[in-house]
């Protein structure tokens, strides 16, 4: 998946914040309310967040902004769908081009020898 920020090993609070454009504070305050958000810290005690916890805090956003879940909901979300890790937006749409574009070559090949396709 090609990701919306640079390739990187981690990232700083302060990066994280410009990427999903959000406060550094909204980032500490969902640390303190989701228990499954929990980037590492660095010797120096800093928050040092990979790509993996990332996708979670622009899943975290998308579910509240957007799909207008509560914190109490999602953490409700989360506790149903634990061990579940979420698929991310932009990974679901490229897996169904992927899945599109393999029904397309099925469809040529199928048309190829029998003169129709498959729905």
């Amino acid at each position: 998946m090609a990701s919306k920020f640079p390739d990187k090993a981690f990232y700083k609070i302060g990066e994280v914040s410009t990427i999903t454009k959000l406060p550094a504070s909204v980032l500490r305050f969902w640390e303190s309310e989701f228990s499954f958000l929990r980037p590492r810290k660095s010797q120096g005690r800093h928050r040092v967040y990979d790509k993996q916890t990332i996708e979670i805090v622009l899943e975290i956003k998308r579910m509240l902004y957007e799909e207008g879940y509560t914190i109490t909901g999602l953490k409700r979300y989360w506790r149903r769908h634990r061990g579940r890790t979420p698929i991310p937006v932009g990974q679901v749409q490229q897996i169904k081009e992927e899945l599109q574009n393999i029904l397309a070559m099925l469809n040529a090949s199928n048309r190829q020898k029998t003169g129709t396709s498959l729905q």
